[in-house]
């Protein structure tokens, strides 16, 4: 592409790009990336590291993009859910030709792809690359993912709350990631090491293995939020989102990947896969929130506002705002729970639309608020109160 002068040149530029290639459409998401390669086959991406991430926006960086490709020669099908393509210098040249109308505004938080070009293009004359090392990326549809590089996008785009949790289609990312051995966030091939277990042992450049697993660690990728506080790196998987506010302290918490939290929260406990835990909750020691492989019949669990999960408690059924769990109780949509007259008006009061009985079981009353979930000490029946305490976090943590 020749120099661009002008904003309007540029916005001009972007228009004939997406009339004269043939089938254009804007990209879901894209992104240009580093990648880390397989130590025995060079050409298979273990992990895909993105400075910046577009989900739903900058579609004029997009075509720009998209047309430096095909001036190499590229030819993107747009038919696809995801293309994936090297990035070379001439790319990165061409693309910052078009963008040199906005060059001088790139820093901070302005012009956020232009700056990835720049310090790419900077880093590549002065080092160079790998073969293949940085790839640019695009997501067309919000289909099940093929590749590493899709995967990562996605993944990214939770932990970024570009998209809210449970919205997009994950399908594929167990098959597409490789398990690898994790070292100081550097994914090694299993392969590799047992090729060469000999002589890494013998020489004393074994590496020290952190892990191993599919999915990177959430600080490996994702730099929080200033009032975010994880204890533990090992506790917060990639993918996984915290909202501002949330504290995960060290111990028996855990944050999987598509889950998280929509406020500050205290985790001290187990937030599966796909469950979402609302502002101002406690997730108690050892408390458990189910995954939708774990025995809630396959549906995510939402835990509302200013809620109480008790220490080494279980929920299977999602929970409204102000509710309490008490410590040690297991609840699940087949748990059957008595509520006494006095109690049912109470609790009728701030469910107004739903129809209450004395005998109910979870299922019937996922979602509702107010609700205090006991055990009778004596008789060992499970009965609801109508919650009286206020559930509200230590401001000075938070």
């Amino acid at each position: 592409m020749e120099i661009i002068q002008t904003a309007d040149a540029f916005k001009a530029l972007v228009q004939e790009i997406k009339t004269e290639i043939k089938g254009y459409k804007d990209p879901l998401a894209f992104g240009i990336c580093r990648v880390d390669l397989g130590q025995l086959n060079l050409s298979k991406t273990l992990q895909a590291t993105y400075p910046v991430v577009n989900w739903n926006e900058n579609f004029g960086s997009a075509a720009i993009f998209i047309k430096a490709l095909v001036e190499q020669g590229v030819e993107v099908d747009f038919t696809q859910s995801e293309v994936v393509c090297n990035v070379n210098t001439s790319f990165l040249k061409s693309a910052l030709n078009a963008f040199t109308p906005y060059s001088d505004e790139a820093y901070g938080d302005a012009h956020k792809n232009i700056q990835v070009v720049s310090a790419l293009y900077n880093q590549l004359v002065t080092s160079g690359a790998r073969e293949g090392e940085f790839k640019v990326v695009f997501l067309f549809a919000d289909e099940p993912l093929k590749s590493v590089e899709a995967a990562y996008l996605k993944l990214y785009a939770l932990s970024l709350a570009k998209v809210a949790i449970r919205s997009i289609n994950l399908n594929g990312a167990f098959g597409a990631l490789p398990n690898v051995a994790w070292s100081a966030g550097t994914p090694i091939e299993l392969e590799y090491l047992r090729e060469y277990e000999i002589e890494l042992k013998l020489s004393g450049e074994y590496p020290h293995i952190d892990f191993v697993d599919k999915f990177p660690r959430f600080l490996q990728h994702i730099i929080p939020a200033d009032n975010i506080r994880i204890l533990d790196a090992s506790k917060v998987r990639f993918g996984a989102q915290l909202a501002a506010g949330t504290t995960v302290m060290p111990g028996a918490s855990y944050v999987n990947f598509n889950a998280g939290t929509t406020g500050p929260v205290m985790v001290e406990g187990r937030i599966s896969s796909s469950a979402v835990v609302g502002a101002g909750s406690d997730v108690g020691g050892g408390a458990s929130i189910l995954g939708v492989l774990s025995g809630t019949d396959g549906n995510p669990i939402t835990i509302g506002k200013n809620t109480l999960l008790g220490a080494n408690s279980t929920c299977g059924i999602p929970l409204g705002d102000g509710c309490i769990l008490d410590g040690g109780l297991a609840i699940f949509a087949g748990t059957k729970f008595h509520i006494n007259n006095e109690e049912l008006s109470e609790i009728q009061e701030v469910n107004p639309n739903v129809k209450l009985d004395t005998i109910m079981k979870g299922k019937e009353l996922a979602g509702l608020n107010g609700l205090h979930f006991r055990q009778n000490s004596l008789t060992g029946e499970y009965v609801i109160q109508r919650s009286t305490r206020e559930v509200k976090l230590n401001a000075d943590l938070h």
